[in-house]
C-alpha cells in the first residue's frame, strides 16, 4: 500500500510547461491488469487511469484555428487549459514491449477493449478523452471551457434532431440521433417554445410538417405526464417521441464548448508520452513510434485531426508515425461553434448535419462542383511529414457516407491515384458493426449481418505495425474501382431479386451546400447557419460495388465469410413499417441465407444456389473454410490463429444434413 501511495504521490508531479503542453499528470489508480495474466512473450500488464492537465497558447499557430479558442479563459500565463481523463495499458517490464504507443479514440467516452493478440505483441495502449460534451459513468471524458464575448453569453440558433427505435416522452436538446443521451445540451435561452420550431416527418425525402406549439414542450416528462417540468435542457413531445418520424428542432441555444480543443488535447497527450524526458513520463524514453486508431465516429476524428494540422505538435514533432482509420469516410463537426460531433449526416438520420463536404481524398484534388482544392494530408505535407495510413471500410461506408467519393472524380467517371503512404481496404459485404448472431433487426425485420471483418482488420493492424517500424510494405490496396467494372450507381449493380426482400437502390445522395457565410465547409470549422441550402444543380455521383449472381458483392478484400458463403450479406438495409419505412436503416445490413436443398430454392424462387448445390457435404464445405484460410493468411490478410480458430467452428457446424 505505501509502494502505491508513493506511486501516485509520484505521478502527481508538476512537469515542465515547454514539455508537449501537458502541464501536470496525476495517476488515481495504479493496478495490475486482467487479473496479472501473461500476454505470450509481452508478460503482465499494469493499467494506470489518472488525469492530465493541459494549457495551449491561443496566439500559437499550431492552435489558432480551433474555434473560439480566442474567447475562450486564459490562466494567468494567457493559456487556455483543459483537463483529460485516461487511461494507460503497459507490460509491467517495458523490455517486453514492442515499443509501439497504440492511442485508442474513445467512441463517445467509450474506450474499446484491449486487442489481446496486440498486447500479446508488446503494445502500449493509450486511451484519453477527447469529446468535451460527453457526461456519463465509465466514460473517458476531457473537461472544456465555455466560450463567451467580453464575458457575455455568446447565443446562436442550432439546428437538431431526434430519431428513436421506441416511443420515448422525452430527450435531451441538440443530442441527435447518435449521441442520444450521453450529449451534454445546449440549453435554451427560453423555455417558451414559441421561440423555436419543431417539425417531423416520415422519411427524409418528406415535406416536413410543423407540429403545434401546444403539442410540444421545454420540459421533462421522464417522471410526470405531459407538459411535465419546465427545463432549459430537455424536450418533449405530447403522445412521446413516434419511433415512425424524424423530428427537427430549431431553437435559440447558449454556452458553446470550445471542443475543439479535443484535437489539442490529443495531440499533446501522445506527444508528451512520446516525446518527453520527464520523470513522471510513464513512458520516458520507451516508445519509438505511435499509431492512432480511430473506429466510426473515432475515424471520422482522425481525418479532421490530420486534415486540421494536428499531427505535429508545437515543437513540430510528429505526433503518429500511423494510423488506423476504421469505417470512418467523412470529417467530424467538432471544431464548430455549437459542435455536435455526435453527428452523423446518414440517408434518413441527420440529413442536413455536415461533415461529408468536400475535400473527400486523402491527396489534392480539384472538386469542380464545390471549388475546393485539397486533400485531407494537406497540412502533414506542410509539415513535412506524411503518416502511414490504413483506411479500412464496411459496405455500410458506401451506401451511407458515399465512400466512393475518396476513390473516384465527383462524377463518377474515373478513379483517382490513392498516395503512397495510403492503402485502402473494403472489407466486401459487412456491415458497419459486425452481428455477433443473426437476430432480427428491430428497424428492418431482417437478420443482422454475422460477416466479420475482425480477423482481418487484426490482420491488416499487424501489418501496418510492421510497415511503421520496420518498413515493411503491408498488403496493396482492396476497393471496388471503375477500372475494373465493380462499381455502379445503385439501383445499377446487379441486384437479383430475392424474395421478400426489398431493393430500391437506395442510398445516400449529395449535393453542394452552403452552410452560411460564417461557416468554412473545406476546413469544418466555423459558425453554422441555422438550416444549409442545398445547391440542386451541383449534385455528387455516389457510386456503391457491384454484386456478383448470389447478391454479393465484388472489388472489395473477401473475408473467409465472403468467400466460402452460407448466404448473401449486405451492408444496406431497409426501414420497416413503423420505422421511417423505405429509408435506409441507420448503419444496418442483412444476412439473407440461402436454401438448405435446391428443391427449398425452387420452391421459394430464388435463384441463388442452395447450400446442398455449394457444398455436397460437410467435409466439403470445411476443406474450401480451409483453403480459402489459407490463402488470406499467405497475403497477410488472416493471422494464423485466427484461421485455426475459424476451421474449427467450420468443423462444428452442423447444418449440412441435406
Amino acid at each position: 500500500m505505501k509502494k502505491l501511495t508513493a506511486l501516485l504521490l509520484f505521478f502527481s508531479l508538476c512537469v515542465s510547461v515547454t514539455e508537449a503542453r501537458i502541464v501536470r499528470v496525476v495517476i488515481d489508480k495504479a493496478e495490475s491488469y486482467a487479473n496479472g495474466r501473461v500476454f505470450g512473450a509481452a508478460g503482465q500488464y499494469q493499467r494506470l487511469t489518472g488525469r492530465a492537465y493541459g494549457e495551449v497558447n491561443p496566439s500559437d499557430t499550431h492552435n489558432n484555428n480551433i474555434q473560439d479558442i480566442a474567447l475562450a479563459p486564459r490562466n494567468a500565463r494567457g493559456m487556455v487549459e483543459y483537463e483529460m481523463e485516461f487511461i494507460l495499458l503497459k507490460p509491467v517490464d517495458m523490455n517486453k514491449s514492442n515499443h509501439l504507443l497504440f492511442y485508442n479514440v474513445p467512441n463517445r467516452g467509450n474506450a474499446f477493449p484491449a486487442d489481446t493478440t496486440l498486447l500479446k505483441r508488446g503494445y502500449i495502449y493509450l486511451w484519453g478523452g477527447w469529446q468535451g460534451d460527453i457526461y456519463g459513468d465509465n466514460k473517458l471524458k476531457i473537461k472544456v471551457p465555455v466560450a463567451t464575448e467580453n464575458g457575455k453569453e455568446i447565443i446562436g440558433r442550432l439546428h437538431t434532431e431526434f430519431i428513436v427505435s421506441e416511443n420515448v416522452p422525452t430527450q435531451n436538446l441538440s443530442a441527435g440521433a447518435f449521441s442520444a443521451q450521453y450529449h451534454t445540451p445546449y440549453e435554451t435561452v427560453s423555455s417558451d417554445n414559441k421561440t423555436a420550431t419543431l417539425t417531423r416527418r416520415i422519411r427524409a425525402a418528406d415535406e416536413p410538417e410543423v407540429v403545434p406549439h401546444t403539442d410540444w414542450a421545454f420540459a421533462d416528462c421522464s417522471k410526470e405526464a405531459f407538459p411535465g417540468q419546465p427545463s432549459t435542457t430537455r424536450i418533449s413531445v405530447k403522445g412521446g417521441f413516434d419511433p415512425n418520424y424524424i423530428y427537427e428542432l430549431n431553437y435559440t441555444a447558449k454556452n458553446p464548448l470550445v471542443l475543439g480543443l479535443g484535437f489539442a488535447a490529443t495531440r499533446d497527450i501522445v506527444a508528451f508520452m512520446r516525446h518527453s524526458e520527464s520523470a513522471d513520463n510513464p513512458l520516458a524514453n520507451q516508445v519509438k513510434a505511435a499509431i492512432g486508431v480511430g473506429v466510426s465516429q473515432c475515424g471520422n476524428f482522425l481525418r479532421s485531426f490530420l486534415h486540421l494540422g494536428f499531427n505535429a505538435d508545437e515543437d513540430n514533432q510528429p505526433v503518429f508515425e500511423g494510423l488506423n482509420v476504421h469505417i470512418g469516410a467523412r470529417r467530424i463537426t467538432l471544431n464548430v461553434r455549437f459542435g455536435r460531433p455526435g453527428g452523423g449526416g446518414m440517408q434518413h438520420e441527420e440529413v442536413v448535419f455536415p461533415g461529408n463536404e468536400a475535400p473527400f481524398t486523402w491527396s489534392k484534388t480539384y472538386d469542380p462542383l464545390s471549388g475546393t482544392d485539397g486533400g485531407i494530408l494537406d497540412a502533414c505535407q506542410k509539415q513535412g511529414f506524411m503518416p502511414k495510413i490504413m483506411h479500412t471500410l464496411s459496405s455500410t461506408e458506401y451506401w451511407q457516407s458515399r465512400m466512393s467519393l475518396r476513390t473516384t472524380d465527383v462524377y463518377g467517371t474515373k478513379d483517382l491515384e490513392i498516395p503512397d503512404n495510403v492503402r485502402i481496404y473494403l472489407f466486401s459485404g459487412t456491415q458497419h458493426t459486425p452481428a455477433f448472431n443473426s437476430n432480427i433487426n428491430k428497424l428492418t425485420g431482417f437478420m443482422a449481418n454475422t460477416n466479420s471483418y475482425l480477423d482481418s482488420w487484426r490482420a491488416l493492424q499487424v501489418a501496418l505495425e510492421q510497415w511503421v517500424l520496420v518498413g515493411a510494405m503491408p498488403p496493396p490496396s482492396i476497393y471496388p474501382k471503375l477500372t475494373n467494372n465493380t462499381l455502379a450507381k445503385g439501383a445499377g449493380i446487379g441486384w437479383q431479386p430475392v424474395a421478400h426482400i426489398p431493393f430500391r437502390g437506395l442510398l445516400n445522395e449529395m449535393y453542394v451546400r452552403d452552410f452560411g457565410p460564417q461557416f468554412d465547409e473545406k476546413m469544418m470549422s466555423g459558425v453554422l447557419a441555422e438550416t444549409p441550402v442545398s445547391k440542386k444543380d451541383k449534385r455528387y455521383v455516389v457510386l456503391v460495388p457491384k454484386v456478383n449472381a448470389d447478391n454479393n458483392e465484388l472489388g472489395g478484400l473477401e473475408t473467409l465469410t465472403h468467400q466460402v458463403p452460407l448466404g448473401t450479406y449486405t451492408g444496406w438495409s431497409l426501414r420497416k413499417a413503423g420505422y421511417g419505412e423505405g429509408d435506409l436503416a441507420v448503419l444496418e445490413g442483412m444476412y439473407i441465407p440461402f436454401a438448405k436443398t435446391k428443391a427449398e430454392r425452387i420452391a421459394a424462387g430464388d435463384s441463388r444456389l442452395s447450400l446442398e448445390e455449394r457444398y455436397p457435404n460437410h467435409t466439403d464445405y470445411v476443406n474450401k473454410v480451409k483453403a480459402a484460410a489459407a490463402g488470406l493468411v499467405k497475403q497477410r490478410l488472416m493471422l494464423p490463429e485466427d484461421a485455426e480458430r475459424e476451421i474449427k467452428k467450420a468443423e462444428q457446424l452442423t447444418i449440412f444434413n441435406y
